[in-house]
């Protein structure tokens, strides 16, 4: 393992900005880090942020040093400053580089609406916190909304701010984490409190 990509190769990148949404994030990420990827905080700049929870952030590069080729996956989270200006628009944008380049791109809550208003949505079937606010965008993709916790359309991942746990679960099979009865049973865990799945991920050494 090197310290710059970890076992799995290429760093996992979640955005940060200020009034970002702290819960969104944390299953996927602690994850993924317990999984052996790399996760490296993208922010506006590389001044700290403060989420809505009041966390302060130091990020680990600026946005504009992100490049597709050098990362697995980009994580936008969801924040206040996605519905109040177009300060959050470059997070939209550098989205539709890494889609453009075949590299995943996972959006929750107020980052889907940022998607939208960029366009990418508009031919890909995806989820948000309810249809309406999407609508609200104005966007042209209405019609591939779906009603479920989370969704995957080739290399995007979509959910609302309500269900960090089926955006982990979308993310994890993505990225090949887990797959199968063991990927159900993380879900199942971790979103039902279901303690027989514990049994089928400490058998699969996957806790």
């Amino acid at each position: 393992m090197n310290a710059t990509t970890g076992r799995h190769g290429k760093p996992v990148h979640l955005a940060v900005y200020d009034t970002l949404a702290d819960w969104e994030t944390g299953h996927a990420a602690a994850q993924l880090a317990r999984a052996g990827h790399e996760i490296r905080t993208v922010g506006p700049s590389t001044t700290p942020v403060r989420s809505v929870g009041g966390l302060r952030v130091q990020p680990d590069l600026a946005l504009d040093n992100v490049r597709p080729e050098d990362s697995a996956l980009l994580i936008l989270p969801g924040a206040d400053l996605w519905d109040t200006g177009e300060s959050l628009a470059p997070f939209a944008r550098k989205a539709r580089a890494f889609l453009d380049a075949g590299v995943p791109v996972a959006a929750i809550c107020g980052a889907t609406a940022g998607l939208a208003r960029e366009g990418l949505l508009d031919d890909r079937d995806h989820t948000s916190a309810v249809s309406f606010y999407l609508a609200a965008t104005g966007y042209a993709g209405a019609g591939r909304y779906v009603e479920t916790d989370a969704v995957t359309d080739g290399t995007l991942i979509t959910a609302g701010p309500t269900e960090p746990v089926a955006f982990a679960r979308e993310i994890l099979r993505l990225l090949g984490v887990y797959e199968g009865e063991v990927l159900d049973a993380w879900y199942r865990l971790f979103h039902d409190s279901d303690g027989q799945a514990y049994g089928v991920l400490e058998k699969a050494g996957a806790l």
